[in-house]
């Protein structure tokens, strides 16, 4: 009786030990699958869409732009201010001058998809990109004195080099968009996704370097990242363009031109890029006079180099958070419902550096750098969850052929939209008197800002109600062309460095 009693209560315990290590090992299998999900994300895009795409986005996405801008970003803020020495409005100004390159992005567009050099399409250019970077950041790095028009030719010579490569991979994007129409969130997504790691890897570092080296070595780190560049034009193998025929480049460029402005004239088309325009011009930009607020000893919170890093490496990872929602969450919503929640929640958001500038935080008892850190992460989700509509909007937008110049066309007028952001916020700091010491009127900026970032509300007609996952041009223009139109489709493809020489 006493063993048959002693049997059955072992027999329970046995039981519960071998359910809970049923249940561990549940645990772990999910944990597991949630960790190779991402991987399975990728592979599947390296099956659907070639795995050199995914690399070469990654490299030029992730590395080049959003590492380095990372890096860029708070070095040339601190050069601006420490070694140039100009007045907020003055540095607003100039750093909208900085991104010109981007704004005849179409330009770069139609070199590369028309011209061809040595009968290659994108090789040369990523080539010519790259050391342009490469040269620009070596000269600021180590000319001693440099005077500020020679700077900001030099950056703008950097800023060139960036765009011509995003010219490159833009053109691969739209390509694989048109013929995987239902990927095209996805690649978005894995664009925006490498360039928001890249920019928290970037921006976490950029407080250090600055720190350690200051803007100037800084600027001779950026070096290495457009060296990456050449080296994606090196591994490059695409289709030899044989018998090209030179003297037709102007009757090509012509035609380019007319196709581009015949999809301009599509209303389809030229609608979404109006409401582009307006949001991105509204969003007044006052980020030079914030910055010198944060770094000010008497009026502000005396941030550090490395305060200031952490801060936008913090507002990286908000930026990644607004890619993961986005991707998982809303890349199925109809554009225009994204944009109404995203735009005005973006208009309240703005109102957070009105709460620290008029110091209510601290009578919250809430510290300055956790109320900072707060608004740059909650600022740059929001805006990322705003700006990715916009990119699968632009990249459904590009016609068969032209896609990479078409493309460039689009993301030039967004470029257009925040130059203009960046002048008519410079004119404000301007005109209310916001100065290297002086910040009485900065709260009117931003009460000015938050205002004006909801006026686009009102023109979200112009966004079509269109399925994301459909195509929104007229079939005709999906097309491809043949090869004796005015482009030739072309499969690119990254080589091994062993067969990278033919």
């Amino acid at each position: 009786m006493e063993e048959q009693e002693e049997k059955e209560t072992k027999q329970p315990r046995h039981q519960d030990s071998a359910g809970n290590h049923t249940r561990r090992n549940n645990v772990r299998k999910a944990f597991g699958e949630m960790m190779l999900r991402p991987l399975q994300w990728l592979k599947m895009l390296g099956e659907e869409l070639h795995w050199s795409f995914v690399l070469g986005v990654v490299i030029v996405y992730g590395i080049s732009q959003g590492f380095g801008v990372g890096l860029s970003r708070v070095s040339t803020q601190y050069y601006m201010k420490d070694v140039q020495k100009v007045q907020p409005s003055q540095a607003q100004v100039l750093i909208g001058v900085i991104h010109f390159p981007w704004i005849v992005k179409p330009l770069w567009g139609l070199l590369t998809d028309v011209v061809p050099i040595f009968g290659y399409r994108r090789r040369p250019y990523f080539i010519f990109a790259g050391l342009l970077g490469v040269i620009s950041m070596l000269v600021l790095s180590l000319h001693k004195s440099l005077h500020l028009a020679f700077a900001l030719l030099s950056l703008v010579a950097g800023s060139a080099g960036i765009a011509i490569a995003d010219v490159a991979i833009d053109a691969c994007v739209t390509q694989h968009t048109i013929s995987h129409p239902s990927l095209a969130g996805d690649m978005q997504s894995l664009c925006g996704l490498s360039s928001s790691i890249g920019a928290l890897i970037g921006f976490s570092l950029s407080g250090f370097f600055v720190h350690l080296a200051g803007a100037k070595g800084v600027f001779g780190l950026l070096s290495i990242p457009a060296s990456l560049v050449v080296l994606v034009g090196i591994l490059l193998r695409e289709s030899h363009v044989r018998n090209f025929a030179y003297k037709r480049v102007k009757e090509k460029l012509v035609d380019a031109s007319k196709t581009m402005w015949t999809t301009l004239k599509c209303q389809d088309v030229w609608r979404p890029c109006l409401y582009m325009y307006l949001s991105l011009a509204l969003g007044l930009h006052i980020h030079e006079g914030m910055f010198y607020w944060y770094t000010d000893a008497k009026e502000g919170p005396s941030f550090s180099q490395e305060v200031v890093g952490s801060i936008f490496s913090v507002g990286a990872v908000g930026s990644l958070f607004g890619v993961l929602l986005y991707q998982n969450f809303l890349k199925n919503h109809p554009f225009r419902d994204v944009l109404f929640w995203a735009q005005l929640l973006y208009g309240m958001s703005g109102l957070l550096d009105l709460v620290l500038v008029l110091r209510i935080n601290l009578k919250l008892g809430m510290p300055d750098y956790i109320f900072v850190v707060i608004d740059e992460a909650v600022s740059r989700l929001i805006g990322r969850i705003k700006w990715m509509p916009f990119l699968v909007l632009s990249s459904k937008l590009c016609p068969a052929g032209i896609e990479g110049t078409f493309f460039a066309l689009i993301m030039s007028i967004d470029h257009i939209g925040l130059l203009s952001s960046a002048w008519s916020g410079g004119l404000v700091l301007h005109i209310l008197n916001v100065t290297r010491t002086q910040f009485d009127n900065l709260w009117i900026a931003i009460l000015i800002r938050s205002l004006l970032r909801l006026i686009p509300i009102g023109f979200l007609f112009l966004i079509p109600r269109s399925d994301p996952k459909l195509s929104i041009l007229p079939s005709e223009m999906l097309r491809t062309k043949k090869s004796n139109d005015i482009l030739e489709q072309e499969n690119i493809e990254m080589a091994s460095l062993v067969n990278s020489i033919d």
